[in-house]
């Protein structure tokens, strides 16, 4: 058998989002599953659009991925050269090859010189409209003789090179979709390079570079997004024009938002730089992308790292239906590897959300690391992603005393005359403690101002903790006072007991 190549063929224009990650990912688990070959390619022909920044960043969240390729360019910017066995692995320093090829099908007669103005065919087009035809390319130039085509070509006329479609149906098989057919009339004559400008290079369209390299890269299957479906018709003529195999293709469903909408921005982050920078780790990022549009066998498994997916990922099990994109799902699977993650891990990646209360991470002393192990320990739990860490570990650093004595629900808490002697009771202990305040010593306190002032639960606790917290409701005590008093000690901004209950009583 043929060994599997697949590609992934982003266009360096924009931010890699989660739609084109999933066909990475689907590419990459195909390749690992059947032991084949998994190539990265970079589109780059717009170039008005294409930046190397764009290509930087998508071969970064690749990485970040996981996906790594065993053919591809090298570093962003840099020229790809011979590297791999069928490079040049971006599409603008291919153009030669595809001149090569043009100038085949031209010879054999396969394809032909179009020298149709904007102005024609748009005529053609708004004929066809008002006649309720197909807009179809009419065939004007189909018949010119190609010694004729050749001499108005040397002449300096303008031209665009089209493929001389048969009348035979455009077959293909979709894995997913299954037997797919295109009636020849819909597909007409389609443009493979189009006219120059101004006198600049001729530029090949999108459908005959894609044929063309996917043909001289060998790849087998061909797995991208459903909205390349009315593309494939006119690939698989190129193919068949140049006597080149069919590859097999697999077009996936669209991700839309929990409206049912195509996602968008406006559904909340779609790049995989933003969930990146969301705290979103990527083994929960992967394992959640793999779900938008299959299941495992049993119908029941959602957990999978990416070695467990490489073993039961198959393109039979993808279904044709449209994914839905769910963040609550999402959350759920980030929080799962949250909680597997190594702890030296989650410090690391977690330190830079605290910049403003942290030094650098690598010059930072062991017992700050030890502290900020602690502070994780009680903040990780509640959270769905790293970047709401600090909002959640917002009251050991402190807390504005003025809102918390303003806010309705405290104030009624503290307008009984049994929060005033708790507080007093409290504030008292506080001011002529010399000792360091822990734990231990917290609870024989509230012991103590429980007997003398017959206040039990709510009313005895939630006083003392709005005058810690600025809230009635937070983290235990006895997890919550020594993270304070240590982050006071190591000078990382936190305000200590004291302080806290010497503004709130004095505020």
């Amino acid at each position: 058998m043929k060994k599997t190549r697949v590609r992934f063929a982003p266009s360096p224009t924009g931010l890699l989002h989660v739609g084109n990650a999933r066909t990475a990912l689907y590419n990459w688990l195909f390749a690992r599953k059947t032991g084949g070959e998994f190539l990265l390619r970079i589109e780059d022909t717009d170039v008005e659009r294409s930046e190397v920044a764009y290509e930087a960043q998508l071969i970064e969240d690749l990485r970040w991925l996981g996906l790594n390729w065993d053919e591809g360019p090298l570093g962003a910017g840099e020229h790809s050269g011979e590297a791999g066995l069928v490079g040049p692995y971006r599409q603008s320093e291919r153009l030669a090859i595809y001149a090569e090829h043009t100038a085949k099908l031209l010879v054999e007669g396969k394809a032909y010189r179009c020298f149709c103005t904007p102005e024609q065919l748009e005529a053609d087009r708004a004929l066809a409209i008002s006649e309720h035809r197909p807009q179809v390319y009419v065939g004007r130039c189909r018949t010119i003789d190609p010694k004729i085509s050749a001499r108005r070509a040397e002449a300096g006329e303008s031209f665009a090179v089209r493929l001389k479609i048969g009348t035979e149906p455009l077959r293909f098989h979709d894995i997913v979709r299954g037997a797919v057919e295109f009636a020849a009339e819909t597909v007409s004559d389609p443009i493979l390079v189009r006219a120059s400008k101004g006198g600049g290079e001729s530029v090949p369209v999108y459908n005959y570079v894609v044929a063309v390299d996917d043909a001289l890269m060998g790849i087998t299957h061909v797995i991208r997004g459903d909205d390349h479906i009315s593309n494939t018709p006119k690939q698989v003529a190129i193919y068949e024009a140049f006597g080149w195999p069919v590859p097999e293709f697999a077009h996936l469903s669209t991700i839309l938002g929990e409206d049912r909408e195509r996602l968008s921005k406006r559904h909340g982050a779609t790049s995989i730089a933003t969930f990146r920078e969301m705290g979103y780790l990527p083994e929960a990022l992967a394992n959640y992308l793999a779900l938008l549009g299959w299941g495992a066998e049993d119908g029941k498994s959602e957990t999978f790292t990416l070695p467990e997916l490489t073993g039961v990922f198959s393109l039979e099990r993808v279904t044709p239906s449209p994914a839905i994109f769910s963040f609550e799902k999402l959350n759920w699977l980030n929080r799962h590897y949250l909680k597997l993650a190594a702890p030296e891990r989650v410090t690391e990646l977690s330190w830079r959300y605290f910049s403003d209360h942290l030094p650098p991470h690598d010059s930072a002393s062991p017992e700050v690391r030890s502290w900020f192990t602690k502070l994780l320990a009680l903040t990780l739990p509640a959270v769905d992603r790293l970047d709401q860490l600090p909002n959640k570990a917002a009251v050991v650093f402190g807390f504005d005393v003025a809102a918390a004595g303003s806010d309705p629900e405290n104030r009624a808490v503290l307008s009984s005359e049994t929060a005033s002697s708790v507080l007093g009771e409290f504030a008292a202990r506080v001011r002529t403690c010399s000792d360091q305040i822990t734990p231990e010593l917290f609870k024989c306190w509230m012991n103590d101002i429980k007997s003398a002032t017959g206040a039990k639960g709510k009313d005895l606790f939630h006083p003392v903790r709005i005058a810690l917290t600025g809230s009635h409701s937070g983290p235990e005590f006895d997890k919550l006072l020594p993270l304070i008093e240590e982050g006071a000690a190591l000078n990382l901004g936190v305000m200590d007991v004291r302080e806290r209950v010497r503004q709130f009583t004095e505020g």
